[in-house]
């Protein structure tokens, strides 16, 4: 899972056009383990070299996302939230 400390929000995992579905899965799985949680605060998950923690509810939705992953990014409401390292 190299590619999951190469971004900070989880749609940018999820509309990653070069990421097959299973790697997208798997990188916001483990983002949603119990693994990532931030001590004291269990709604919130610092992924893999990530600054800040982000809401578990967002990987979820991400998660959700893919299960009905639109086929054009202008159908995603979500594409302002996209972020990834520089």
């Amino acid at each position: 899972m190299s590619h999951a400390s190469s971004y900070i929000d989880p749609f940018a995992v999820a509309r990653h056009p070069q990421l097959e579905p299973e790697v997208k899965r798997a990188i916001l799985a483990s983002w949603a383990s119990d693994r990532s949680a931030v001590e004291g605060a269990p709604s919130l998950r610092r992924p893999p070299g990530a600054r800040d923690p982000i809401p578990v509810d967002d990987v979820m939705e991400a998660l959700r996302w893919l299960d009905t992953a639109p086929t054009t990014d202008t159908d995603w409401l979500g594409a302002d939230r996209i972020e990834t390292r520089q």
